[in-house]
């Protein structure tokens, strides 16, 4: 479904990603773990079309996306939940998921596209009218994964889901990542919270300082001690 290869990204002089390759197949949840700063916003970035690899290809269903404009990529089925949510503070939260379906026209699939959200996250549909600004931290990563689903994507790519929420909302958020999973849409999930990230994944690829260094089943990754000392706190 989606395969990247020979990835090479720079900031500037810094060189982020040194020659990332991975693939992702239909339906399968695939999570990137690492340390802070390894490159795994860099790499959703590039996959999502807002920053462009120096070298290296990233191709989605046999086309080439490594040129491509981000606006077009949304339309082709990519869809990019970003790490602190960046919802729409001044708008509601209808208003806010509308914004997710901006690349579709029948107002009717919309219609329905927003009451299957709302039977995967009851708590927006119960604060539809409330400013996003107003929401609690997780109610915001909720709403920021709804306004993701809201495009209709085959492959939803979750930047830090987790991050800065309590353990019992951290739960939850999984949850509703196995849901959207279930519905059939790929995952490709970055996140630091890898004990969490490889209980849902079915294959894993560990970062380390811009270069992929271990890959393979997600629960074999578990297993490894390097992976267990490093990420795990084991």
């Amino acid at each position: 479904m989606l395969q990247v290869e020979d990835l090479n990204v720079y900031y500037g002089a810094i060189h982020a990603l040194q020659g990332v390759s991975f693939h992702v197949e239909e339906g399968e949840i695939v999570t990137l773990i690492g340390a802070n700063g390894a490159g795994k916003s860099t790499t959703l970035r590039s996959i999502s079309g807002l920053l462009r690899p120096r070298t290296g290809r990233i191709v989605f269903r046999g086309q080439e996306l490594t040129t491509m404009p981000a606006e077009r990529i949304v339309k082709m089925g990519i869809s990019q939940v970003p790490e602190g949510r960046k919802i729409f503070a001044p708008l509601t939260v209808r208003e806010n998921l509308l914004m997710g379906a901006y690349t579709r026209k029948e107002q009717s699939e919309i219609e329905a596209s927003l009451a299957t959200v709302f039977q995967s996250f009851p708590r927006l549909k119960e604060r539809i009218g409330q400013l996003g600004g107003t929401l609690s931290g997780g109610e915001q990563q909720m709403l920021a994964t709804a306004r993701g689903v809201m495009s209709k994507p085959t492959l939803l790519l979750l930047d830090e889901p987790s991050m800065g929420l309590s353990p019992i909302l951290v739960e939850e958020i999984f949850r509703i990542i196995l849901e959207i999973n279930k519905q059939g849409t790929a995952i490709l999930l970055v996140e630091q919270n890898a004990q969490m990230a490889l209980s849902i994944a079915k294959r894993a690829y560990v970062l380390e300082t811009g270069r992929i260094v271990l890959e393979g089943n997600a629960r074999e990754i578990a297993e490894n001690p390097q992976v267990k000392s490093a990420y795990l706190g084991i």
